[in-house]
Parts: structure tokens; sequence; C-alpha cells
């Protein structure tokens, strides 16, 4: 993805049986077509030119990308996403999105990216970048890193999931009977309930309130004073596994 002028293109096409690259400017795709014309590698690049993230994706083993900053999380979700499962991803990031990206509970940067990646794919810091590398330099430094998607992937539904761990991290330092107490989030999750039982045909009991499900589903997982910041994908597991027994849902 990106290949822009084709140095890192030729070194990949000396090992690959085929390339296919994606470029959305057209000045550097015709760059890149002149370049291999006539030689060893023109018959195994493959050039597709536009937006990555407006077209579908070509089979492929491995993707490999500079990628563009502005980019960054579409891109690594719609690779996570991507089917058939591939065999890896090694991607250049920001160097703080990487870190996002590979951090684990108790990290300063652990959050809802690092837990919605991590819970379908295993992620490696590869190396870093510095950015005198570059010419001219960009203003921040980056980093490799390695995606492998898990194959299988979990069997869980990404909407609910990230309706969990969004509440979960909208304070991660602060409890998650604080975070789950906010007026806004009580009221959605009184609305699904609702929406939940009519459509299946479950009473909602007189003088319901969503306030004391959410908290006594806490309590009961012996989460009530936990905090995201500390948590890992087994733990956001069981308690979206125990507020789904309790009725509740995310979206």
């Amino acid at each position: 993805v990106g290949p822009g002028t084709g140095n890192l293109t030729i070194k990949i096409l000396e090992q690959a049986k085929k390339v296919i690259a994606c470029e959305a400017d057209v000045r550097l795709a015709a760059e890149l077509t002149k370049r291999v014309q006539g030689g060893p590698f023109q018959h195994k690049l493959e050039i597709l030119h536009g937006d990555v993230m407006k077209r579908d994706l070509p089979f492929f083993d491995v993707c490999i990308s500079n990628t563009p900053y502005q980019i960054s999380s579409p891109l690594t979700f719609k690779l996570i996403f991507h089917r058939p499962i591939f065999r890896c991803a090694v991607l250049m990031f920001q160097r703080e999105f990487a870190m996002r990206l590979v951090a684990r509970p108790g990290d300063s940067l652990y959050g809802r990216l690092s837990v919605n990646c991590q819970l379908y794919s295993k992620v490696t810091h590869v190396m870093k970048v510095g950015k005198n590398n570059f010419k001219p330099p960009p203003n921040v430094e980056s980093s490799v890193v390695k995606i492998e998607p898990l194959n299988p992937p979990p069997p869980v539904d990404f909407e609910e999931w990230d309706g969990l761990v969004r509440i979960a991290f909208s304070r991660k330092h602060k409890t998650l009977a604080a975070s789950f107490k906010n007026t806004a989030t009580m009221q959605m999750l009184d609305e699904n309930y609702r929406t939940y039982c009519a459509s299946n045909d479950l009473m909602v009991e007189d003088g319901f309130q969503i306030k004391d499900k959410i908290l006594g589903v806490l309590e009961q997982m012996g989460y009530s004073d936990a905090r995201a910041s500390k948590l890992d994908i087994h733990d956001f597991l069981k308690l979206l596994s125990a507020f789904h027994d309790a009725n509740v849902h995310f979206c």
C-alpha cells in the first residue's frame, strides 16, 4: 500500500512471486510502471490505481505498507476484518500509534485501540524508524509493527464488543462502576435493554432500573472497582458474556 516511486517495491519484487501495489497518486503509479517496464519484474507487478480505503482488496498473503498516517486506524481495521484471513501485515506507523497498537494493560498508551486490535490479531513491535531516515524528515518518529490475524477469529460481535470497551475506556483510570454511571450511557443501555426484551417477548419488571442491573453485573463479576486501564482482553470477554446473560446489550 503506497509504493511511491518503488524503492521498497523493487526489494519486495526480488523476493515475492507477485506484488500488487495500490497507489493513489497517478504520477507515482506511472513512474513505478516505467521503472519496471521491460525488466525482469514487469510480469510480477500489478498496480492498482486509487484510494486503498475505497476499494475491495484482492487476495493476498502478506501486506506491506509505509502507511499514510491519516489512514492508520482505518487501514488497520480494514486489514483485520479482511477475508480470507491473510498471513501477516508489516506496517510502518507514527510511533505513538504503533505503541498504542502493541500496548498492554497498565501501559500509559493502553486503550480501546489496543484491545480492539489485539482481540483479532497478534501485534508485535518490529523496530523503530527515526525521522532522519526520511527526506524531508517529518516531525514525528515512526515504528514498524507486525500484525498476524488470529485464525480462526474469535466468535465475538464486534459492535457489541466495541460498545463495551468504548464505555470502559471513556475514563480508563476511573472504576468501571463510575464509567457506567454516566447519564447518557445509562439511557442508551436502558433503551437497548427494553428493545431487546420487546424483541424477545421478555417482560420488563415494574420499577426496573438499568443502573441496578448494570451495577449488579459488575458486582457479581467482581469488576465494580476495576479500571479499564488494568484489564486484559479476557476480562472484557467475561464482562461482555455476563452482560449478555443479563440481557444487556451495547448496540
